[in-house]
């Protein structure tokens, strides 16, 4: 697919060297090195491109969507070898560039999501993030529209639309996000036709038994529920409507408890029913809202968990959507199409593009923090999705030192204040 090259300028700006700092700081130097180790990727040898920088690069092209993959590089590398005092590097070619992705591959940014993605709400400074002790998460998917290369489109496929076939090929996505801060926890990429709960199964491993965890109809099967269930975290999901749930118990706030019988099989051992309490209720004078509303949540004690404050809790599962619309619209500036060209890339730029939103995240609850509002209050605005002239402001009271910024730290000690 052609384009036509956007440059950055001559030579990366302040701004820039604050990018990628930022990115170093929120996922170290060493935190990068383990990731590459594990799957033997990382650089045995001194080279212009180091594996390192590989993975900096596949993040900060999501904050330069419109740039070349050239003037992206050189933003890295002059960013890190200002970090550590380092000479300017001599420029790359693209095709340098696209052969050092390939070695590196997707698998480490997924592994670093893994190990650096941690949730940022404090239940003292952001109480509104957590209901009943339990930090409140959301799980949803959406859909990418990716270049329209054979390889690309064989992996992931094409939708229909009503003339045939829709212009580019789609993948699928499905990300687990803290709803306060919007900070992405685990995300996943896949077939535009797959099992989004297939996806699902990868997210699971970032829930903890001290979340409450909403999602929307698609997720109230017994075996996604019974599996999501077994993470030891508590669940608050819409019920479709011709889901059969008998009252077994009423309770005073309007609620019951009933069961999730399990499906119909042949050939393998039936599911045990699992119970559930359910709250119904409608949202009158709302004309966008559907006729009636179903949940089903584990909070089976409606005295810890009445049904009103469930019920104004779910709708809170939104907060995923306005996720999606930084990524898609803020983080890469209306851009539609993903730009890497093979299978691969395509997966280690969408991690890279979910890592490069978490750490504007991170950089907003930092600044939420420091000045006493709550993570709601600050917006995920254009100024600083491209982490320049936003920047500053934040980091120039205390910006931290870049040769420090790069040492080895354990998982969630980047989330301290700044």
């Amino acid at each position: 697919m052609s384009r036509s090259k956007v440059d950055l300028g001559s030579g990366a700006r302040l701004a820039d060297y604050l990018s990628i700092s930022l990115l170093a700081r929120v996922y170290p130097a060493q935190q990068v090195h383990l990731a590459l180790d594990a799957h033997g990727c990382n650089s045995q040898r001194f080279r212009r491109l180091p594996a390192v920088a590989g993975v900096y690069h596949a993040m900060a092209l999501s904050l330069y969507p419109e740039a070349s993959y050239e003037s992206v590089f050189s933003a890295v590398a002059e960013g890190l070898a200002w970090g550590v005092g380092a000479s300017v590097p001599p420029p790359v070619a693209k095709s340098s560039i696209s052969e050092f992705r390939s070695r590196v591959g997707a698998a480490p940014l997924r592994d670093l999501m893994r190990s650096c993605c941690v949730p940022l709400a404090q239940p003292q400074a952001q109480p509104q993030a957590f209901f009943a002790g339990l930090r409140v998460v959301a799980i949803d998917d959406s859909h990418l529209e990716l270049a329209d290369e054979q390889a690309v489109v064989a992996e992931f496929g094409r939708p229909g639309s009503r003339t045939g076939q829709a212009g580019y090929p789609q993948a699928q996505c499905v990300v687990l996000a803290e709803c306060a801060t919007h900070a992405i926890l685990a995300a996943e990429i896949g077939p535009y036709r797959g099992d989004e709960w297939v996806l699902c199964g990868w997210l699971l491993g970032a829930l903890e038994p001290e979340m409450l965890c909403l999602a929307d109809r698609g997720f109230n099967g017994i075996e996604q529920w019974q599996q999501a269930l077994a993470t030891g975290a508590h669940l608050l999901w819409r019920a479709s409507d011709n889901r059969h749930l008998p009252v077994r118990q009423m309770f005073a706030d309007g609620s019951y408890l009933s069961d999730l019988p399990p499906p119909k099989s042949r050939g393998r051992p039936a599911l045990a029913a699992s119970v559930v309490r359910v709250i119904e209720y409608r949202l009158p004078g709302a004309p966008q809202a559907s006729a009636r509303y179903r949940l089903i949540t584990s909070l089976l004690d409606p005295a810890k968990a009445p049904a009103l404050e469930l019920a104004r809790l779910y709708h809170r599962r939104w907060e995923i959507e306005a996720v999606f619309d930084e990524l898609k619209t803020h983080l890469r500036q209306g851009r539609r199409v993903l730009r890497s060209e093979t299978v691969e890339l395509v997966k280690q730029e969408f991690f890279g593009w979910v890592l490069a939103h978490y750490a504007v995240r991170w950089l907003l609850h930092q600044g939420a923090a420091r000045s006493g509002q709550a993570d709601e209050d600050r917006g995920h605005e254009a100024e600083v999705t491209k982490l320049g002239s936003g920047l500053s402001c934040l980091l120039s009271a205390n910006l931290p030192n870049c040769q420090g910024s790069l040492d080895c730290r354990d998982r969630g000690s980047h989330v301290e204040e700044i």
